[in-house]
Formats: C-alpha cells, sequence, structure tokens
C-alpha cells in the first residue's frame, strides 16, 4: 500500500467507523419500533392481541439475524479472492438496497425476506473492514485502526439506534430505515473516496478457512455463544414492550433505555477485551454468570424506571464483556482458518438473536407477560454456559499442546 498522509488515514478509517454505526442502526433500530411496526404490517392481528402481533414483528428481528448467520461465512470465503475495497463497496450497495427495500416494501411478507437480504454483507463488512484498517495503520498500530474501526457500532447503540427510534416514533418506522439507508449510501461515497485500494490476501483458499467446521471445539464454541447470547436477545428484542407495559413509561421513553444499553455495551466491550488478554478462560467463566445475573435482575427491578436503566446497563455490559473473548477462543481454535473463525463469532452472536427473540416472542403470545422473556434468557445463558464448561473440560481431557495465540491483528477483529 502506499504511503498516505495522516489526514487522508483518519478519513479512510473513519469512512470505515461510519459503515459499523449504519449497521448497529439497522440491525437494532427495529427493536425500539415493534409496536409501531407491528400497528402497520400487521394491523388485524395487532388490534386482536398486541402481544400477538409485537411477537410476529419480532420475526424481522429473526430474519436479519438469519441473514448474517448465512451471509457472514459466505462473504468469508469469497473475501479471500477478492480486492477488499472492491469488496466493501459491494457490501455496502447490498446493505443500501436492503434497507431501502425494508423501508419502501408493502407487505409484512416481502419486508422480512428484505430484512434478510439486508444483513447477508453484516459481518463480513465487519471482518473486511478491520483488516483494511489494521493495513492502513501499518505494523504496530493494527490494533488502533481496527478499534477505531469497531467505535462506530459502539457509538450508534449510544447515539444512532436511539436517534433513529425516535426518528421512527415521530415519522415512522418506514423513515427510521431512509434515514439508515442514508448513512449507508454516505458511507459508500466516503469509501470510495477515502479508503485506498487493497488487493485480496495471497495464498489463501476456501478449503483452508472452511476446515474449522471440522472441529467439533468450535462447534461447543459456537453452539456456547449462539445460546448464551439467544439470553441476552430474548430481553432486548421486546424492550420498548417492557418500558410500556411493565415500567409503565411512554414510548418516548425507550431511546434512554436503549442509550443505557449502549453504554453498557462500550463498558462491557472495553472491559472483556482487557479481561481477554489476559485470562481468557477465566474471562468466559466469570462473565456468563454475570450475564445470567444480570438477566434475573432485571425481572426483580424493572417496574421502576431507574430499575429498568440499571438492568438494561448491566445486560448490555455483562453480554458484551463475553464477545472478545468467544472471539478470541474461535480464532485460537480455527489455527490457519483465522477469517472465517471471526466471521464465524458474528454467526452465533445472531443465531442467537435470531431464536432469542422468537421464544422470546413465544412467551408474550402465550400469555405469561412481557417480563417473561427474562426466564427464558436465564435458561439459555445457564445453557450456554454449560457448553462453556463442557469445552473447557474437553480441552483439559485432550492433554494436547496449546495451539498459539492469534495474531493481535486478528484477535481484536469482530469484539462487537
Amino acid at each position: 500500500m502506499v504511503d498516505l498522509t495522516p489526514m487522508r488515514r483518519w478519513c479512510a478509517l473513519l469512512a470505515l467507523a461510519l459503515g459499523g454505526f449504519a449497521i448497529g442502526a439497522t440491525e437494532f433500530v427495529a427493536m425500539g419500533l415493534l409496536p409501531n411496526i407491528a400497528q402497520d404490517l400487521l394491523p388485524d392481528l395487532y388490534h386482536g392481541s398486541s402481544a400477538a402481533g409485537i411477537a410476529r414483528a419480532g420475526w424481522l428481528i429473526s430474519a436479519y439475524a438469519l441473514g448474517v448467520v448465512v451471509g457472514a461465512p459466505l462473504f468469508a470465503v469469497l473475501a479471500i479472492r477478492v480486492s477488499r475495497t472492491k469488496l466493501l463497496v459491494a457490501l455496502l450497495g447490498i446493505f443500501v438496497l436492503g434497507t431501502v427495500a425494508s423501508a419502501l416494501l408493502p407487505s409484512f411478507g416481502l419486508v422480512l425476506v428484505s430484512r434478510f437480504a439486508a444483513a447477508l454483507p453484516h459481518g463480513a463488512y465487519f471482518g473486511t473492514a478491520s483488516l483494511v484498517a489494521a493495513r492502513i495503520m501499518g505494523p504496530g498500530s493494527q490494533g488502533k485502526g481496527i478499534a477505531i474501526v469497531l467505535s462506530g457500532l459502539t457509538i450508534s447503540n449510544v447515539v444512532g439506534v436511539p436517534a433513529i427510534t425516535w426518528l421512527g416514533q415521530q415519522a415512522g418506522w418506514r423513515a427510521a430505515y431512509l434515514g439508515v439507508a442514508g448513512i449507508f449510501v454516505l458511507t459508500l461515497v466516503a469509501v470510495l473516496l477515502a479508503v485506498p485500494r487493497q488487493p485480496a490476501e495471497p495464498g489463501r483458499s476456501a478449503r483452508q478457512e472452511l476446515r474449522i467446521f471440522r472441529l467439533p471445539q468450535a462447534w461447543l464454541m459456537m453452539g456456547a455463544a449462539a445460546i448464551g447470547f439467544g439470553g441476552f436477545f430474548a430481553v432486548y428484542s421486546y424492550i420498548a414492550e417492557v418500558v410500556t407495559q411493565v415500567t409503565g413509561k411512554p414510548l418516548s421513553f425507550v431511546p434512554w433505555v436503549l442509550v443505557a444499553i449502549g453504554l453498557g455495551m462500550t463498558v462491557g466491550n472495553l472491559l472483556g477485551g482487557w479481561a481477554a488478554d489476559r485470562n481468557l478462560r477465566l474471562t468466559l467463566l466469570a462473565g456468563t454468570p454475570m450475564l445470567i445475573a444480570a438477566l434475573a435482575g432485571m425481572a426483580l427491578i424493572a417496574h421502576t424506571p431507574t430499575g429498568l436503566l440499571a438492568a438494561a446497563f448491566a445486560i448490555g455490559a455483562a453480554n458484551a464483556i463475553l464477545i472478545p473473548s468467544i472471539q478470541s477462543r474461535l480464532i485460537s481454535i480455527g489455527g490457519d482458518a483465522q477469517l472465517i473463525a471471526a466471521a464465524l463469532n458474528h454467526s452465533a452472536f445472531n443465531v442467537g438473536n435470531s431464536f432469542g427473540a422468537l421464544l422470546g416472542g413465544a412467551v408474550i403470545a402465550a400469555g405469561f407477560g412481557y417480563l417473561a422473556p427474562t426466564l427464558v434468557g436465564v435458561a439459555l445463558a445457564v445453557v450456554g454456559y454449560g457448553l462453556t464448561i463442557v469445552s473447557f473440560g474437553l480441552e483439559r481431557a485432550d492433554r494436547g499442546p496449546a495451539r498459539p495465540a492469534p495474531t493481535p491483528e486478528l484477535a481484536t477483529t469482530h469484539r462487537s
């Protein structure tokens, strides 16, 4: 890569970070707008039973998550032989088209399909953008470049998601998605103008990357991540209903709860990265009980605004603490297949997003109340914890040589 001026380097990094901001908005904004979406796309079902309508609208969250699950490994394999900058532009183009379609299509079924399509580039964008940022910053500063890219997602949860949720409440949920599409368009233009061309990584093959699927430890950790994160999304997906039906606050209070979750995720991500670098095993074994306690705590204290904000912060933080450790462990398990291992972290995260939202909606639709998803979340987190313990137990029983630690460049990829 040619030498870049400091100004050009920062413009390129900020362009990549803007994509993370937009991805955070498109993934999480539905959580705060489910009542609005249900009333518009499912009016008969919603007016017959608001709980059933909201639970059905939650399928949009699951559809997006399934799109990430499918797209992350698919595009990670395609990324092996494609110029990284061309790939970024193509991924952003898919984001634009999928998000515009989500805003404009008239029926629930069509919007469901568009949410799936819009999610396909999610994992590959973060992986590719992080590697591009590492190359831009050069030796010794890769971690800083990756952190700047990932800060877009973190900031989105603190500022972007609450702001776009507010826009959707005021102007309609379709306006919210059009706003997100506008951010993707801005990102695409910024990447074209600011990010220097980068070729594909030589010497890699799809066969090498796909070998990770032969490893039982990889399946155990993906299962632990998917089920454990499902506990988080069983609650997060229906946070707007907790605000209005349990805490008794208006919809205008939802963005503040989303800010609390975003702040928790920001703090948790920083703490989780620091802790994983020092003791990955201990972070995983201690972090999940923290998530279980936070989920259980919401069932006890969410009846007051202060309690809800505190619980929202705690759940966001406890969930985010685990993400860097699970990612680092998947990369270590994957050995040479580090690119797809990093993408699989996103797949696992969004498997949890998908069935967590479905199970949370199911208990609401069954009439168990809007705090019932917290108990679903506790159960899922406990199962995920059990798989983590089994994984470490089998590793100890194997008594084989430990795999080498991942390089700093790849170990920090996908921390959000």
